[in-house]
């Protein structure tokens, strides 16, 4: 109930083991604006929102001008790092957008470490929150894309400890046009809106639309006095020759809080300028130390995890060489395998071929056995062909005879049936004269013809008769011949065929 601002702001920085407490302050918001815990007044006697519990947020208040200068301890450098980033994150401080991707890459250096490709697959950036919605709005590219860019830095920062992360991230950030500056809203004599920013270097004049370049500057070296009256506040400038600028603001809390900030500002400036307390002298020669003593750590941890790479580089050598020379030697028993299996099927083969070899000579020697047969047999075969010739052209010559000989006994056969008709015709005259002269002499024996073809032959009646006889004996031997010379005629002609 008693505890001043400063009590309550001591047993903070004495929880984080902060001792750069110039920096710092305990924020709080009341109607709807933001304003800082006075550190000498009791906590209950100012005014602050009737909450419960009551909510103070712990934040940089003022700003140095060179991070890496005036920033001493680690703990100090991450809390800026948390509150300049989230600034950027929510757009308090306008940033680029290739500067975001390159900020980003620096506090996921911070985070992660070291990048892996093995341990830090696709997605793993997924959960934080790392760019602007306003870069996200500004560019189609998917989630995917943006965490490619920003991996693409990461990897670049492989070495990088945790706090020379933060602390590259401050000095970038610290260029920033918005960095550190405070902004609230006034009006000159002329009623003009414009904004006033207070940051580290001095008072800076913008206009309402423009936060970037101010209209006008006061370096807190050529400022001699800042006062205000009620909602009029009015700076002096060190040459009493210069214009006094004075504005007005909304309200006279906004008026107590500018020159609060100036104030604050005004010291630090001031006290970056003179001698080095011994307490800071102390704090720098520590951090010194400590910085020394975390350079040869890290190039110790370094120097280890490259140790231990070569060696994990040198484990996966030799395994990989282990594994070679496994395949190696499996690929040589397989080839010995295999060799001796085509030694094995080179055996079959030439007992084969052997065997081929023995078969094909004794088919030669078949061969030119059954050669010598056929030569022999050619030989008999020209021989009979020869035999074959000159049967046939005997057979020819006899044809031609037989033909000629056929011709002549075809000639004589019609010549012999004519002589057979001319013979018969003659027997049956004969006859019938006999038979006349048989009528005329023996009348009776007409009617009762008793004889015998003996008894004609053996009576010789007149030279008719004898000369019957004659011609019957001819024409059976004529018949005879024609007979025998058909079946000499008929064994020639066959005997031709055969």
């Amino acid at each position: 109930m008693k505890w001043k601002g400063k009590d309550l702001f001591d047993l903070v920085c004495r929880a984080l083991g902060l001792r750069e407490t110039w920096f710092f302050g305990l924020q709080y918001t009341i109607k709807g604006m933001c304003t800082w815990l006075k550190m000498d007044k009791k906590v209950l006697d100012q005014e602050i929102p009737k909450e419960d519990p009551l909510s103070f947020h712990f934040l940089a208040k003022f700003y140095p001008e060179k991070v890496e200068e005036e920033l001493l301890q680690e703990i100090t450098q991450h809390l800026f790092f948390l509150q300049v980033k989230k600034q950027i994150l929510n757009e308090e401080i306008y940033c680029s957008p290739e500067a975001t991707v390159l900020l980003a890459s620096y506090a996921v250096q911070a985070k992660y470490g070291d990048y892996d490709p093995n341990f830090h697959e696709p997605g793993f950036l997924a959960h934080d929150e790392l760019l602007p919605k306003r870069v996200l709005r500004q560019y189609q590219l998917t989630a995917e894309m943006w965490e490619e860019k920003i991996t693409a830095w990461y990897a670049e920062h492989r070495g990088i400890a945790r706090d020379e992360a933060e602390m590259n991230y401050l000095k970038i950030a610290q260029d920033l046009e918005m960095y550190g500056v405070n902004y609230f809203p006034i009006q000159n004599k002329n009623h003009t809106d414009l904004l006033l920013g207070v940051d580290a270097k001095g008072i800076h004049i913008y206009s309402i639309n423009n936060r970037f370049s101010p209209n006008k500057s006061f370096e807190w070296s050529a400022i001699r006095n800042i006062s205000y009256s009620e909602k009029e506040l009015t700076i002096k400038p060190l040459d009493k020759k210069a214009e006094v600028f004075k504005f007005f603001s909304s309200q006279l809390k906004v008026n107590k809080l500018i020159l609060q900030l100036c104030i604050g500002n005004h010291d630090l400036f001031m006290r970056r300028r003179k001698v080095d307390s011994i307490e800071i002298q102390q704090m720098k020669a520590q951090a010194r130390e400590e910085k020394a003593r975390k350079k040869m750590e890290n190039q110790r941890l370094a120097r280890e995890k490259q140790l231990r790479e070569e060696a994990e580089r040198a484990k996966e050598e030799l395994e990989r060489r282990l594994f070679q020379l496994e395949d190696e030697a499996r690929q040589a028993n397989e080839a010995l395998l295999r060799s001796q299996e085509a030694a094995e099927l080179l055996a079959e083969k030439a007992q084969i071929a052997e065997e081929e070899a023995k078969l094909l000579a004794q088919n030669a020697a078949e061969a030119e056995q059954e050669r010598q047969r056929l030569e022999i047999t050619a030989l008999k075969t020209k021989e009979e062909k020869r035999l074959m010739e000159q049967k046939m052209r005997e057979a020819e010559l006899i044809a031609v005879k037989l033909v000629k000989e056929s011709d002549r006994r075809a000639k004589e056969a019609e010549h012999l049936k004519q002589d057979l008709h001319e013979a018969r015709e003659a027997e049956r005259k004969a006859k019938q004269k006999l038979l006349d002269i048989t009528r005329l002499n023996y009348p009776h024996m007409v009617k009762y013809p008793q004889y015998s073809p003996a008894d004609t032959r053996d009576a010789n009646f007149d030279k008719g008769s004898i000369k019957l006889d004659l011609k019957d004996i001819d024409l059976k031997r004529l018949s005879f011949e024609i007979e025998r010379e058909r079946y000499q005629y008929s064994c020639g002609v066959n005997k031709w065929k055969c």
